[in-house]
């Protein structure tokens, strides 16, 4: 009896349970396209609601996708699902969607802003200058990209900006370090920091500063004379700077053998 009654139960089941959608029953690709875009705005209203999610939407597109595959609304469901992701802040997910759509649709007008936004997902897992910087230099791996192909494109500006924002937190790392073998008197550690730093981060506003402790680190060394030519070169090249008015001192100091 209680076997006769569980068929039955199923049977009744199997009887209520919905056929899966036709074909005919997904509405167009630009129909769903707009729906996903209504739903990332209505979340995006939300910006008072300390955890927002946006999967109803990637649901959406994700559909687009699946359903229209060579639909032009399936490209701009791929970035639309990647900036679904970033603004989520679940950057590797976001970052992954960026990545295939530059390389699935090379010659999309969006790929400049695929690019820099990629960039974006880098920069937003940065760390404090004082631990690893590899979110920072994938960053600018992105922006290197970005200005060399693309110079002209509506996001050449604000990634330049974030080029040189980027570059001189590298820079100022490598400075840090420098000032902190002067303070131990690791001489040839700090010179070695300061030579890299003039090397590798030429034109970003240290390099008068950069140039005369370098001098000083010479001097310490005793190698004068290559420090009486550093300091030569920091008078003659940043007049109007601090370090130049220091540089001239030391090259005084030098002259009276002190």
């Amino acid at each position: 009896m209680l076997r006769t009654s569980a068929i039955l139960c199923l049977l009744l089941l199997a009887g209520c349970a919905k056929p899966p959608p036709s074909f005919e029953d997904v509405p167009p690709a630009e129909d769903l396209y707009a729906e996903g875009l209504e739903e990332l705005e209505s979340q995006r209203a939300r910006w008072y609601w300390p955890f927002t999610d946006r999967s109803d939407a990637i649901e959406v597109f994700q559909g687009i996708i699946d359903n229209y595959p060579y639909s032009e609304y399936a490209v701009l469901a791929e970035l639309a699902i990647a900036d679904s992701y970033f603004e989520d802040k679940m950057h590797e997910e976001a970052l992954s969607y960026y990545r295939d759509f530059t390389d699935l649709h090379p010659q999309n007008e969006k790929v400049p802003y695929a690019i820099y936004r990629a960039a974006l997902c880098h920069h937003e897992q940065r760390k404090a200058p004082n631990r690893d910087q590899t979110a920072t230099r994938q960053a600018l791996e992105f922006l290197d990209e970005l200005l060399a192909r693309h110079p002209y494109s509506e996001y050449a500006g604000p990634g330049e900006a974030l080029w040189r924002e980027l570059r001189l937190s590298l820079a100022r790392q490598v400075a840090n370090i420098g000032d902190f073998y002067m303070g131990r008197a690791e001489w040839e550690s700090a010179a070695e920091r300061f030579r890299s730093l003039l090397n590798e981060y030429p034109g970003l506003g240290l390099d008068a500063e950069a140039l005369y402790k370098l001098g000083i680190c010479y001097a310490e060394m005793h190698r004068l004379e290559e420090a009486e030519s550093i300091f030569q070169a920091v008078v003659q090249n940043y007049r109007d700077s601090d370090a130049a008015r220091d540089a001239a001192d030391r090259i005084a100091q030098l002259g009276r053998g002190t």
